[in-house]
């Protein structure tokens, strides 16, 4: 049985450390054309709009969307530069299992999306407003209709959990056949389609990406089960570098066919993985984020924990403000 996601009783329960927010969008006039990805009538673009609150000084905003789009179409802004990211997957508590991320980026307004498709699982995601196109003011632009096709990183009702990082050495061959999706869209089609990590690599290998006009990535995957997988390109070829231990780390060195010790030699791969090691990959939420304060940068725009199980979810943004979460699990 689905849940209602959107509806008051079940959605995101959100507990705020002292963040403002702003009056919502008004209600977008009927008839006015949508982007082209959107599948919303005039209603849900309403309450869609109307659902933007600002809640952090970043700035951050939160949107909850109603209704169906198309994963497959519309915007495809591409990353302009280097991410200069940090990820890792903890399972030492089976009980327990996390993913957390720091976003070091450009100083953009961000946003935690929610989203419950129809024919997709409901996800908490995190977005870069500035590759939709939004301005400083994003209030009522239909723009943020397209917010669902851009995630960075999220986490969906499975417990399945996907973020991106540069790699400079990454290079995409397109195999004929399989269709062409931008290189931060195939985390949306990965959130709407995958439970488990098989899923999500499944998803990755049904697809060419485009890494055209922005920086080569690659993905670190995680699930409920403890599971976790690294999606690289190499040599034109997808490879998959599954996790061997209790945690599995990413930054912007290349893991597949590469040595641990060289993966180490740099600093934040090195940093996370001796913090893992110490605690056994024991890790609560708290302890995440004391990791990945370890290994923030200047240019940190938030970072990220997400309970597999749990559903609960903790952002901090470069404000040091921290806002809480939790998406149903199903």
């Amino acid at each position: 049985m689905r849940r209602t996601f959107l509806g008051a009783g079940l959605a995101l329960l959100l507990a705020t450390t002292g963040c403002a927010g702003t009056d919502a969008a008004p209600p977008a006039p009927a008839g006015a054309e949508a982007p082209a990805a959107s599948r919303q009538n005039a209603d849900e673009v309403g309450r869609t709009l109307a659902s933007l609150r600002k809640v952090d000084k970043l700035p951050l905003y939160e949107m909850t969307y109603v209704g169906r789009y198309d994963a497959t179409v519309g915007t495809d802004a591409k990353p302009a530069g280097p991410f200069g990211c940090s990820l890792f997957a903890a399972s030492g508590d089976p009980a327990r299992p996390l993913f957390a991320r720091n976003f070091d980026w450009d100083a953009n307004p961000a946003m935690v999306l929610r989203a419950d498709p129809p024919d997709g699982y409901a996800s908490v995601s995190l977005v870069d407003l500035s590759y939709l196109g939004v301005g400083k003011d994003p209030t009522g632009d239909r723009r943020l209709l397209d917010a669902p096709l851009l995630p960075f990183d999220g986490m969906n009702e499975r417990g399945l959990a996907v973020g991106l990082a540069a790699d400079d050495k990454a290079t995409v061959t397109p195999v004929p056949g399989r269709p062409t999706v931008g290189s931060v869209r195939i985390l949306r089609l990965v959130l709407d389609r995958a439970a488990t990590v098989d899923e999500a690599v499944a998803v990755f290998g049904r697809h060419n990406l485009d890494f055209d006009g922005g920086p080569p990535l690659h993905y670190l995957l995680a699930d409920a089960a403890g599971r976790s997988a690294v999606v690289e390109f190499v040599d034109g070829t997808m490879r998959v570098q599954r996790g061997e231990g209790r945690w599995q780390a990413l930054t912007n060195v290349p893991v597949v066919g590469v040595a641990e010790k060289q993966r180490r030699a740099d600093r934040r791969y090195g940093a996370i993985a001796a913090a893992l090691e110490r605690s056994g990959a024991r890790v609560d939420a708290p302890a995440a984020l004391r990791i990945l304060d370890q290994v923030r940068q200047g240019h940190t725009r938030w970072s990220v924990t997400y309970e597999l199980r749990s559903g609960e979810v903790r952002v901090v943004t470069a404000t040091g403000k921290q806002r809480r979460y939790r998406l149903p699990m199903s």
